[in-house]
């Protein structure tokens, strides 16, 4: 599947970026059956509907007013009790990019996320890296009062959704014992420490950067200080002898 420029005008030099490495790692899929839980402006979802069967949940009117509509998916206006509602076991893949920081049931959501999701599923988390945040602060903002605060454990904000509540990868799988983490992406390790920003409007510059961040994503020094980190998770089979 490829990226038509043309469609996406509107969207920032940074949110292509991060949608396209985002959709690079998760590759081109096909005839499956796909969850996008808070799908925003649908994107993704509508990237992801040309090919597949895909149900979006969201539950922000205003987010919903100009979304992305050229390929047909489900659209349901809500949060986590949409999905109790659809049937168990019946999605391939579950996409959840950058929510999970501004909600309190992350337990409950996740247990939703394992009951939806067919066995030997994948989970796509797309989450903030409180590492990465500390580092915008420091070079790009001179905040150091805030990146001293994110260094003593204590929540960030973001100026749209409000406040960010960092959490360590390894939670997810406390949250759903039945998944188990199968790999581990880094996003944005250069791009947001950038400070000439009309550079960034160049198509070449863009690709430049787009390859030197996806060598670096799979790199482990790199993905420490990356501002989102991607994470693949799986649900494990259940053996009938357990």
């Amino acid at each position: 599947m490829g990226v038509n420029p043309e469609k996406y005008n509107d969207v920032t030099p940074w949110q292509m970026l991060q949608k396209r490495m985002t959709w690079n790692q998760l590759g081109p899929l096909k005839n499956q059956r796909i969850l996008d839980f808070g799908s925003g402006n649908g994107m993704t979802a509508d990237y992801y509907a040309e090919h597949n069967w895909v149900i979006a949940v969201e539950p922000s009117h205003e987010m919903l007013e100009n979304a992305f509509r050229d390929f047909d998916y489900k659209q349901l206006i809500g949060s986590v009790e949409k999905l109790q509602s659809l049937e168990s076991e019946s999605f391939d893949v579950v996409l959840c990019h950058n929510v999970l920081e501004y909600v309190e049931d992350r337990s409950r959501i996740m247990n939703e996320f394992c009951r939806l999701l067919k066995p030997d599923g994948v989970i796509s988390i797309l989450k903030h890296n409180r590492l990465g945040r500390v580092m915008q602060m420091v070079i790009l903002l001179n905040n150091f009062e805030h990146a001293q605060a994110l260094l003593d454990g204590e929540s960030g904000k973001a100026e749209q959704y409000g406040m960010i509540d960092y959490y360590e990868n390894g939670q997810l799988i406390t949250w759903c014992p039945q998944l188990t983490i199968e790999k581990v992406y880094g996003l944005r390790t250069f791009w947001g420490l950038q400070q000439n920003q009309q550079i960034q409007e160049g198509m070449e510059w863009q690709e430049k950067m787009l390859e030197m961040e996806e060598r670096a994503s799979t790199m482990e020094d790199f993905k420490n200080v990356a501002f989102f980190h991607h994470v693949f998770l799986r649900k494990k089979r259940v053996s009938i002898l357990e």
